[in-house]
């Protein structure tokens, strides 16, 4: 029987301003695809988009759009991406599509008859980015949401409810039996630490404010809320209601790869409604880390928004692939720079693999009219260059089954170093002037046949790279991973061909120039296509009640971490005579030594509040551009703290 896989990206919130941060999961998700089939397995991959809820509605609103029409573009958009990128998922699954809504609302029926969902009352404060509900302790400072950061609004209204308090016990069991179902470990030990062991409240899973989403079969005064109609994508990807698909074929999952801003959903919530519907665990979760532009978060705003196109454009999609898997450990952030990029694909695919591939279909071309030669008795330098080839893949595997996607593409190129270093050692240029080309022969075909290995490895991470390499040997595309396990499969006299340079080397400076404005130039079509939009305001205020905010400048002292909260700093601020304590999530944003002796504006007539055991007194203003960057308010003099914003 054939060896199933299934691997699944999250359901993405669809946006039209993908940026390369946004590739990363379907590129590492795309690549273990590749891998596991490598390996001979039949895998299933999924991504998707995620359409329902408030804030697609409000963004249809505004555009002018019904929301199905409006999500429409978008995805269109998301898969024309997924095509030039060349990420070969099985289905694209939708929210909106037809056998996933019915199969939201059998499964919540489900779970509604057998008494895992009541109806009552909800009265919280609501994120409509993360689509959540807080309660007052769990916010931060000026009723912010604990996740995003963004503004909460209170929300009171009907809705019906998951019983996930009930779980709380079986979860904790199941983490301490399944040690490797969250991943990386650090992951794990904050799921426990700062939710399970905290203590669940039962879940809000419909609302009734709005309308655009699954309705309740049984009550259409509501709509099922994003996690349970999210989530449930999994289940309806890997064929569950689908008489010709065999579910349970692919389920449980092997592996949900996710973005660590939505782990606790995966791995909570999730978990806890699979067990509720008495249906199997997904096998692992893992959690990976941001990229972040030169160790900033991407923002438009800020203007360093690095999108994937201007790059497969100028340089091919298996560069950008090579280095979002290579520069980076998948389980924590990185930082893209775009000459960075450019640096490696010149060390690494330019002068390292690019050379070696020239440099040897070049060298049989010239001394054996470009045939694969007969190897001769060989030498411990040539045994030391076949252990290390028919043992890489070894090293490869051991970091896939850990994602460690840069570990894998590490050890495949040591073996491309080692045999530019053979190169050097062996001398083939010498070589050929001895009348007897035996020793030639078998030092050309070393170099052939560890190209060949070489491809077989580089398949799952750089596809047109390794097809290449495997077409200037005279070889075809199929491959399987038994292959780079063996030495000696090239066969003698098998013809190759030499052809154009498969990564030219760069000038640095000037191709950041080019790179630059490619860049530039869509970033700004982009924003001209939203020219005209309308905005989103509050309900309007009177003078008298702007009067009752007291805003003044204060002058940034000192910086430190909270002791209990990992998205909050402790900021000691100085207002005229008097020092305050406030806390503020802007920790992602910026770092300590950019805060310090800078004047901002506070509320400082805000109630104190205790944020996880500081007491906070007042409130940091700041700006938010809406892919959530902040940028703290302050004033365009430099002027006395103390001074009074009016």
């Amino acid at each position: 029987m054939e060896k199933k896989y299934y691997v699944t990206t999250p359901i993405y919130y669809p946006s039209d301003n993908l940026h390369i941060g946004h590739t990363y999961c379907t590129v590492a998700a795309d690549a273990l695809k590749r891998y596991k089939k490598l390996q001979g397995y039949d895998v299933r991959m999924i991504t998707g988009t995620d359409e329902h809820g408030q804030k697609i509605q409000e963004a249809a609103e505004a555009a002018g759009l019904e929301p199905k029409a409006y999500v429409d573009k978008i995805v269109e958009e998301t898969k024309a991406l997924w095509a030039s990128m060349e990420i070969d998922y099985d289905r694209f699954i939708r929210t909106t599509d037809k056998d996933h809504e019915k199969n939201v609302q059998d499964l919540f029926t489900k779970l509604y008859d057998q008494g895992d969902i009541y109806k009552g009352e909800y009265e919280g404060y609501y994120c409509t980015p993360c689509e959540s509900f807080w309660s007052e302790s769990q916010l931060l400072e000026g009723h912010l949401c604990p996740d995003c950061g963004r503004e909460t609004y209170l929300s009171k209204e009907e809705s019906y409810f998951f019983r996930l308090s009930q779980y709380q016990d079986a979860l904790i069991q199941y983490y301490e039996d399944h040690p490797e179902f969250l991943q990386p470990d650090f992951r794990k030990k904050e799921m426990i630490n700062s939710f399970l062991k905290e203590g669940l409240e039962d879940l809000s899973v419909t609302r009734s404010s709005f309308d655009w989403g699954v309705p309740v079969p049984f009550d259409r005064d509501h709509v099922v809320y994003v996690w349970i109609d999210a989530l449930a994508c999994y289940l309806t990807a890997a064929g569950l209601g689908n008489e010709e698909v065999s579910f349970e074929d692919f389920w449980p999952a092997d592996v949900h790869l996710v973005g660590k801003e939505i782990v606790r959903f995966h791995a909570i919530i999730w978990p806890a409604l699979l067990m509720a519907l008495d249906l199997p665990l997904p096998k692992e979760i893992f959690g990976h880390g941001w990229i972040l532009f030169e160790n900033d978060k991407m923002s438009k705003s800020k203007g360093n928004v690095i999108y994937p196109e201007p790059i497969i454009d100028l340089y091919g999609v298996d560069a950008l692939k090579y280095f979002l898997l290579r520069e980076f450990a998948f389980g924590h952030d990185g930082s893209f720079s775009s000459k960075s990029f450019l640096t490696r694909l010149n060390s690494d695919l330019a002068n390292d693999l690019g050379n070696l591939l020239s440099r040897t279909v070049s060298m049989l071309g010239k001394y054996n009219e470009g045939k694969i030669p007969q190897a001769g008795d060989r030498l411990e330098v040539d045994k030391d260059l076949e252990n290390l080839a028919t043992s890489t893949w070894e090293r490869v595997e051991e970091a896939m089954e850990g994602y460690q996607f840069s570990k894998a593409l590490e050890a495949i190129w040591k073996l491309v170093s080692r045999t530019n270093k053979y190169v050097d050692e062996t001398e083939p240029w010498v070589l050929a002037k001895d009348p007897d080309p035996t020793r030639l022969y078998t030092v050309l075909y070393h170099l052939a046949e560890s190209l060949r290995i070489i491809s077989v490895l580089l398949t799952p991470f750089l596809p047109h790279t390794a097809k290449e390499i495997r077409s200037q040997l005279g070889l075809g595309d199929q491959v399987a991973l038994e292959e780079a396990k063996n030495w000696g499969l090239l066969e003698v006299g098998g013809q190759t061909e030499k052809k154009g340079i498969i990564f030219p080397r760069l000038d640095v400076e000037a191709e950041l120039e080019k790179l630059r404005d490619k860049n530039q130039a869509l970033f700004e079509a982009r924003q001209a296509a939203k020219q005209g939009a309308k905005i989103e305001t509050k309900e309007e205020i009177t003078i008298d009640d702007f009067d009752k905010m007291d805003i003044r400048v204060a002058k940034i002292l000192k910086v430190e971490d909270h002791p209990n909260a990992d998205r909050l700093y402790v900021l000691t601020i100085k207002v005229g005579p008097e020092e305050r304590v406030i806390c503020s999530s802007i920790k992602e944003d910026y770092k300590p030594e950019d805060l310090v002796g800078k004047k901002i504006l506070v509320l400082v007539n805000l109630k104190p509040a205790k944020m996880r055991g500081v007491l906070s007194q007042g409130m940091l203003l700041a700006a938010e551009t809406e892919d959530g960057r902040l940028s703290l308010a302050s004033t365009l003099e430099d002027i006395d703290d103390n001074a009074k914003i009016s």
